[in-house]
């Protein structure tokens, strides 16, 4: 599981590898991720827009930019939540995400949220790091 806190809103993410939706002969790896985004302040906001940064292993950059998640443009007051799943494909076995997410309160005040840089790995796979 990663986390991080931005402007008192707690986005928490886990990743999870596809095996039935994977075809390695064919170099296609899926994977979900369960993203949970909590607001501990004291402004209701609205996400307005995400912005993700996806790398492969063989470290080619891919950016994905779009009006809200799943659709939507989830409102949450003080201590509400939203949760939701999505997936991403890769050419290789591992790779790694990162992102933001743009808020809006109430007020009109435009802010990003930073969602954590998560590694997407296939259990039991030997990894190096480099």
């Amino acid at each position: 599981m990663y986390r991080a806190v931005t402007h008192d809103i707690q986005v928490t993410v886990e990743p999870q590898y596809l095996a039935e939706e994977s075809d390695p002969a064919d170099g296609r790896y899926f994977w979900a991720y369960n993203v949970d985004i909590v607001n501990l302040g004291m402004d209701t906001v609205r996400l307005r827009a995400r912005h993700w940064r996806i790398v492969d292993a063989v470290g080619h950059l891919e950016e994905v930019r779009g009006l809200g998640v799943v659709g939507e443009q989830p409102v949450l007051a003080p201590g509400e939540r939203f949760e939701y799943t999505s997936g991403c494909p890769l050419r290789t076995s591992s790779g790694m995400m990162a992102g933001s997410y743009q808020m809006e309160t109430t007020d009109g005040e435009r802010f990003d949220v930073d969602i954590p840089a998560f590694s997407l790995d296939i259990p039991g796979e030997v990894r190096s790091v480099n």
